[in-house]
This record gives structure tokens, sequence and C-alpha cells, in this order.
């Protein structure tokens, strides 16, 4: 059975991302490569962990959080803790970014409101110094 191995170069032309990134996702012992010298080979593992870090990062997991989760994989019981723990995380990211939105929501309305005193009062200094 042999696995299809990708090479640093085509892990990033894949996930859109810089060898930089999964050098740095390596080194934060997210990811396995296979190394055979300088050169790095990805299995279809680590493509399904970098799948599950982007996304965590993309939810604003932290890198720490989402390790733990990947680590919970082999938990031994049909990814019944990983879920749940994921799950967890997930709902309180979710809080957060739902308080997010509602402030940067309030914050637009004010600007918008800023915005329309100023345009008027920018025309009334206008019209008053075209009527000097």
């Amino acid at each position: 059975m042999t696995e299809t191995l990708m090479t640093i170069r085509q892990m990033c032309d894949t996930f859109n991302v810089t060898p930089r990134t999964l050098r740095f996702y390596e080194a934060k012992e997210l990811l396995f490569p296979i190394r055979e010298g300088q050169k790095r080979l990805f299995t279809r593992r680590d493509r399904g962990r970098l799948k599950l870090i982007l996304r965590g990062k993309r939810f604003g997991f932290s890198l720490e959080e989402i390790r733990q989760l990947l680590d919970l994989y082999h938990a031994d019981d049909q990814q019944t803790t990983q879920l749940a723990k994921t799950c967890e995380i997930g709902e309180l990211r979710l809080r957060a970014m739902q308080a997010q939105r509602a402030e940067l929501d309030d914050a637009i309305a004010d600007l918008k409101k800023q915005l329309e005193w100023g345009s008027a009062k920018l025309a009334s200094l206008r019209a008053q110094n075209v009527a000097a």
C-alpha cells in the first residue's frame, strides 16, 4: 500500500501557505513530515492535520488549543473526547466572535452618524463661505 507523499512545495501550492508556515507548524509539533536529509515529505495524515490547523486558525483558535485538539485524536474513544473538546472550544469562540461582531456593528453605526454630521457641517460651512 503506497501512500502519496507531498513535498513542501506541493503542500504550499495545495494549501496556499508558505514554506515558513509549514516549518513553523513542524517546530510547534503540529505537523510531523518525514525527513530525508533537508527534504520534508508530508503524509496524508499531515495534510489532514494541516486542514484542521488552518480551519482552527480561521476560527480564531490558538495554536495551543489546536495542538491539544489534534493530540486528542488518539484518545481511543472513537474521537468522542476530541469532538467534545472541539465543540466546547468552538462554542466559546463563537460567543466571542458574536460579541465582537456586535461591538463592530455598534462602531459602524456610530461612525456612519458621525460622517453624516461631518458631511452636513462641511456643506453648511461651504455654503457660508460662498455667501460671504
